[in-house]
């Protein structure tokens, strides 16, 4: 009962708890026995919260405040308006999306928080979430979009699913089901915004989650996505986006925006919280790596604690780092290596691997032949064009696309066909990054050159 006493006192406010001397006061107790009693809190909160049980001397406070908001306190929420009963809470065409990017969903409540705090202050406006490629920042949409059936839309630049038009038809269709907005079918953007603002009740907002800005392809002039300079009341967009200089900015807004960085130095430690979160659950939680990964940790004597510490600390704060490198410890990819000898950061990932699969020994072989034109198609496509592309057999061209590289790559039915893309922009930029060096094999030219005779034995 004094325990829970003290903790009731400790954060009877939202904004801020109390130390131990204002506890001290509150209680009547003396400070000695206010430290006695944390003690005693944080000793059983750390198998709830075993980042209590990492820390040494202060900042426990404040892991169990932020562990204990994440946990239980649910802050006021945009209505989520009745959907139809035979209707998608989000748009077919992203479901899969969608339930990849939670399913070992970790963290991010700061950015949540942050977003709220906006809306709170702010009658409708743009908030965009910035960070580099493997931040998290898709996941960050999927899990604000699964929690609140808002309308959304997923610019994907590898399946040329990133341009004006589709954005205005997706919004349009699910603006229309959800709000039952009647002779509609052909409104502009402003209009249908304003039209479904009419249909908000009491506190309703109307949010429109819109992810990875930096992979749209428009035509120059006018603001991005034509998006409208202004909003109605309580209609707010929520965007992501990868940096770029203030010379590109193709979004230019009369309301009220607020950009929340990712990479800024107040959120490092949240950041390195909610990877070392992600760590955590996939060794002890996820079905699929928890076997492989304790084996690996335990074949090595490593406490689990030094193995959050240094996996987190090579991740750069990468998600998408973790995504590829957890498995491939799991699955003995890394057998021969120490934890610390493990690739630093995503960039050196995709080498390490690229070496692995002797990409430099041999170079022009299939695999990087695939690759290179995947990269260079960027639409979704089948073997079978891979294969006439490269003039080999189907079934090789099979065995890199569902073994050698299938981390790497988005299988995907295209009417009725099973056709392949990259899976991430990061990796593009890997590729891309290959074909700048590669002036001397000129691999790129020849991929290119294949291309366009495939294209034109089709048309002939």
């Amino acid at each position: 009962m004094e325990q829970t006493e003290t903790l009731l006192a400790l954060f009877s406010s939202e904004k801020a708890a109390l130390n131990q001397a204002q506890l001290s006061v509150e209680l009547s107790i003396s400070e000695p026995t206010v430290k006695q009693r944390m003690g005693e809190i944080y000793r059983k909160f750390s198998s709830s919260f075993p980042e209590l049980s990492d820390q040494q001397g202060a900042g426990k406070l404040k892991i169990l405040q932020t562990k204990l908001i994440q946990k239980y306190y649910q802050p006021s929420q945009p209505v989520v308006p009745t959907q139809a009963s035979n209707s998608s809470p989000y748009p077919e065409e992203f479901i899969s999306l969608i339930e990849e990017k939670i399913r070992r969903f970790c963290g991010r409540q700061f950015v949540f928080e942050t977003f709220q705090q906006f809306m709170n202050a702010n009658p409708h406006g743009y908030f965009t979430i910035v960070g580099d490629a493997g931040m998290g920042k898709s996941s960050i949409v999927a899990k604000y979009v699964s929690e609140h059936k808002s309308p959304c839309y997923f610019n994907i630049l590898v399946e040329r699913r990133n341009r004006p038009e589709l954005f205005l038809k997706s919004i349009r269709r699910q603006l229309i089901d959800r709000y039952q907005l009647q002779n509609s079918e052909d409104a502009d953007l402003p209009t249908l915004l304003a039209r479904a603002a009419a249909k908000l009740t009491g506190t309703e907002r109307l949010v429109i989650a819109v992810d990875a800005l930096d992979e749209v392809e428009q035509e120059p002039g006018g603001n991005l996505l034509h998006l409208p300079k202004n909003l109605p009341t309580n209609v707010y967009f929520l965007l992501t986006r990868r940096p770029y200089s203030l010379d590109k900015k193709r979004l230019l807004v009369d309301a009220p925006e607020e950009e929340l960085d990712l990479r800024d130095s107040q959120y490092v430690n949240f950041n390195q919280d909610d990877i070392k979160e992600y760590i955590r659950f996939v060794i002890n939680t996820d079905s699929d790596h928890k076997k492989g990964l304790r084996n690996w940790i335990q074949t090595r004597n490593i406490p689990d604690t030094t193995f959050v510490e240094q996996v987190a600390n090579k991740s750069e704060n990468n998600f998408m780092y973790l995504r590829y490198v957890l498995p491939a410890i799991a699955k003995g990819v890394y057998n021969d290596l120490s934890l610390k000898q493990l690739p630093d950061g995503l960039l050196e990932y995709y080498q390490s691997h690229w070496v692995k699969m002797g990409m430099e020994a041999q170079p022009g072989q299939l695999m990087e032949n695939v690759l290179y034109i995947l990269l260079e198609i960027g639409t979704p496509i089948p073997c079978k064009m891979i294969a006439g592309i490269a003039k080999v057999d189907e079934c090789d061209v099979g065995k890199v696309v569902e073994d050698k590289w299938v981390e790497y790559l988005k299988k995907q039915n295209v009417e009725g066909e099973i056709c392949y893309t990259i899976y991430h922009a990061s990796f593009l930029d890997f590729l891309k990054g290959k074909r700048e060096m590669d002036s001397k094999r000129k691999i790129f030219k020849e991929v290119n050159q294949r291309i366009a005779e495939y294209l034109e034995e089709g048309l002939g």
